[in-house]
């Protein structure tokens, strides 16, 4: 929306300087886009008055001035031809910027002749293109402002333009005199009212209008009048130039008057000529394959149904969207029909969408005009056209009602400070309201007609915060509830969650974020895919369910990435997963996935295959950083979706809390993923909490004596696992033996048997452990090993 500063003027009676009205403007919530203001450039020159002027001794066109200033006589070397002794000039000096040549002045010299400034044409100064001479100025006093003289004698070059967004809920900003009201309202000001009063017809129309049951609910009410006699040539300066400044093409008087209303009151109107209508006019739905060349010069083919404004011989206008060529007015038009119409804005904007039509109205019309104001926006507009054209009206035919947009909501003055923090004395909030022109009845505020946005008590308090300035808003600290120290904001599992999200990323993964929804098929393959979990409406076919895992989404992106040649990967996603439909069959859980090689080719051969080593420490450190407890097993009873003899679980007990180790191949071919593909997947919440829990980490708990290592070497057959070994020995002695590892392997022994060997680290607490002691929790490894392996010690 675009208006100068003098055409804001005649609707607001203010004093206010054009930085203070901007301000207020966008603190309304009209934000200001742009502000061109002509006297911004032209604030440093002044007047100047030519003493003696003569020929240049060395150049037939130039003229030496001396030109008398607030500073004195200057000299000054000119090219224009009305250079002359006595007239009044626009001096630009040394040091001044000229915007229409682009150039900062300094003293310079001209055929040898030093020349202190210029004396400025109107092109120079972005006034005009008139560069035959230099400005010629009929009064004025030497040193005046430049600026100050034009604000005096020629204010509309130097009126600056505003162009402000409007939110789609403002259409009663779409005018001037809607922005106004807010600025009075403000108290930057007084809103003038709209003047003028119903213009009595001469004679009966000639023109009836009707609408058509069709779209009798789209088209509520349509009026107008014919005006006979009118002259139509170009529009008066001041009306050309109110356009041209916001960027409209003047066209001719009548099309320029609609134009007018439509930026001034907001009110869209048409003008028919009436030698080129023939019989009634009525509203009505298009028929297929009905077509109207449009204002615009382009020819559309009207859908279906599209509300159209016709006659006898069709369509002649795009209703609340466009005019048509074949009915527009031009200077030989003596007889028009003026109209003035309230379209319903949803089918205003299913139709200029179907059309691509973008027009001032239809933009104001879909975003709702004030419909109260149809018929005096039709009078106001007869009064003027019979102003500026002459001619007679005829009476005024209507069809169909003003829409009843009567509605009320009570004002609770005490809500704004609890709604928006500003305490609003309640007489300022009642006045507010008024000034915007809503009727105050007790506590009932009454809506004006050009407020479609306003739907409820809630909206009478962003009215009264919106002119009161939300800038007045101090930030202060939420009472606490209790004294003292607040209580942590997030939960104990929400902790976990973050510390196990930032442990992932430390460990050189990417995070992804998927969808909770997967394809049916790939479901089952995780051991979901249940009706329980199926979606009622799903967005698309591939995401019929919830998901039952992560890997699935972390698979589906890890082949996306290869088949854009990034081969090696390491993605993680913290999410929930549903193992049900219910509440309670939800958990959290991590997962990552590392696909390809470990680092990339270098000299020094660093790069490998990635394998379930890798993911099992990073499992670990996941764990740790959530606070597992030191000692856990290992065991095997996997899910279907991991490889049978390359994965494990982290446990304690019966309870998982992790899973690591490759993904079974038959998983890796269904998603398309070219392995080797190893993961881990860590259970948030399966993990214990600490049975005590302080504001402070436990002191660490250092031996002062010395550890002792034994090493043992067990012959066992070839199926037995390290691990049975390991977690043997551990449970010999759980408060002496601090930890047991594997540090040797050899097969091939005599009848298929292999040789396991361990260390035991035995950390005392109390005193220095004796060799007899160290016996005796050797000899309970041996014998906890032999009993849970069948295996022998190694000789």
């Amino acid at each position: 929306m675009k208006f100068t500063l003098s055409w804001l003027k005649e609707h607001l009676d203010t004093t206010a300087t054009l930085a203070e009205i901007t301000e207020a403007l966008t603190d309304l919530g009209l934000e200001v886009e742009d502000v061109r203001d002509p006297a911004a450039k032209l604030r440093t020159f002044t007047l100047a008055r030519v003493l003696h002027a003569e020929q240049h001794p060395d150049a037939d066109r130039l003229r030496v001035c001396r030109v008398l200033t607030d500073e004195g006589e200057k000299q000054i070397v000119c090219g224009a031809p009305n250079a002359r002794e006595g007239i009044t000039v626009v001096l630009a000096k040394p040091g001044d910027y000229v915007p229409g040549i682009d150039v900062t002045l300094g003293v310079g010299k001209i055929r040898g002749i030093e020349s202190h400034g210029m004396m400025a044409s109107e092109r120079e100064l972005e006034l005009s293109d008139e560069h035959n001479g230099i400005i010629e100025l009929p009064s004025g006093e030497v040193g005046q402002r430049f600026v100050d003289w034009l604000a005096l004698n020629a204010p509309d070059k130097v009126d600056p333009m505003i162009h402000i967004k409007i939110t789609p809920n403002r259409p009663d900003a779409l005018g001037v005199h809607g922005i106004a009201r807010d600025l009075a309202a403000r108290g930057l000001g007084t809103l003038k009212p709209v003047s003028g009063m119903g213009v009595e017809g001469g004679f009966a129309s000639p023109v009836a209008v009707t609408i058509d049951r069709a779209v009798a609910d789209k088209a509520p009410f349509f009026a107008g009048r014919v005006i006979r006699g009118v002259r139509n040539g170009p529009a008066p300066e001041w009306l050309q130039h109110r356009l041209r400044a916001i960027g409209l093409r003047p066209i001719n008087t009548l099309v320029d008057i609609t134009n007018l209303f439509t930026y001034d009151l907001n009110r869209p109107l048409h003008v028919f000529d009436m030698a080129k209508v023939f019989g009634d006019l009525q509203v009505r739905p298009a028929a297929a394959g009905e077509q109207i060349l449009a204002l615009d010069g382009k020819t559309y083919v009207l859908p279906e149904g599209t509300m159209v404004i016709a006659d006898q011989n069709g369509p002649e206008s795009i209703a609340g969207i466009m005019g048509g060529e074949h009915s527009g007015c031009s200077e030989q038009t003596s007889d028009v029909f003026l109209e003035s119409a309230y379209w319903d804005p949803i089918a205003i904007a299913t139709a200029g969408r179907a059309l691509k039509i973008n027009s001032d109205a239809r933009y104001r019309f879909e975003r709702g005009v004030d419909p109260a104001f149809t018929r005096p926006g039709l009078e106001l507009a007869t009064r003027m056209i019979l102003d500026l054209c002459g001619g007679e009206p005829s009476e005024v035919v209507e069809a169909g009602a003003v829409p009843d947009t009567a509605r009320a909501y009570r004002l609770d003055t005490a809500r704004t400070a609890s709604l928006v923090g500003l305490d609003i004395p309640a007489d300022v909030q009642r006045a507010t309201l008024t000034a915007l022109g809503f009727r105050m009845e007790g506590d009932m505020a009454h809506v004006p007609s050009w407020r479609p946005d306003v739907l409820g008590e809630a909206d009478l308090v962003e009215e009264i915060a919106r002119i009161a300035s939300l800038t007045k808003l101090q930030g202060l600290p939420l009472p606490r509830p209790r004294p003292g120290v607040p209580k942590p904001v997030l939960t104990p599992l929400q902790v976990r969650e973050r510390a196990a999200r930032r442990q992932a990323a430390a460990l050189g993964y990417n995070e992804c974020v998927t969808y909770s929804f997967i394809d049916q098929a790939f479901a089952e393959l995780f051991g979901g895919g249940s009706d329980a979990v199926q979606v009622e409406n799903p967005i698309s076919s591939e995401m019929t369910h919830l998901r039952p895992d992560l890997l699935p989404g972390l698979l589906a992106a890890a082949a996306r990435n290869q088949a854009r040649g990034f081969a090696d990967l390491a993605l993680f996603e913290l999410g929930p997963i549903f193992a049900g439909g219910e509440p309670g069959e939800q958990a959290t859980q991590i997962s990552g996935l590392m696909v390809g090689n470990t680092a990339p080719r270098d000299p020094f051969g660093s790069r490998r295959k990635v394998d379930l080593y890798d993911v099992k420490a990073d499992a670990e450190a996941v764990l740790a950083a959530i606070g597992v407890p030191a000692k856990v097993q290992v065991n095997r009873k996997l899910d279907p979706w991991w490889h049978p003899g390359r994965a494990g679980n982290i446990a304690l007990g019966p309870n998982v809390l992790a899973t690591f180790g490759e993904i079974h191949p038959r998983i890796l071919r269904a998603f398309d993923v070219k392995g080797p593909a190893v993961a881990f997947t860590v259970r948030i919440a399966s993990v214990p909490f600490p049975k005590t829990r302080t504001a402070t980490r436990p002191a660490m708990a250092i031996s002062e004596l010395q550890a002792v290592e034994r090493d043992f070497a067990f012959v066992v057959d070839p199926q037995v696992e390290a691990l049975t070994l390991v977690n043997a020995a551990t449970g010999a002695d759980k408060a002496l033996i601090e930890s047991v590892t594997v540090f040797d392997q050899f097969t091939g022994l005599e009848g298929g048997k292999k040789s396991v060997a361990i260390t035991a680290r035995l950390q005392p607490r109390d005193k220095t452990l004796t060799d007899a002691e160290i016996d005796a929790v050797s000899q309970k490894i041996i014998e906890k090993v032999q009993k849970a392996t069948g295996g022998t010690l190694r000789a």
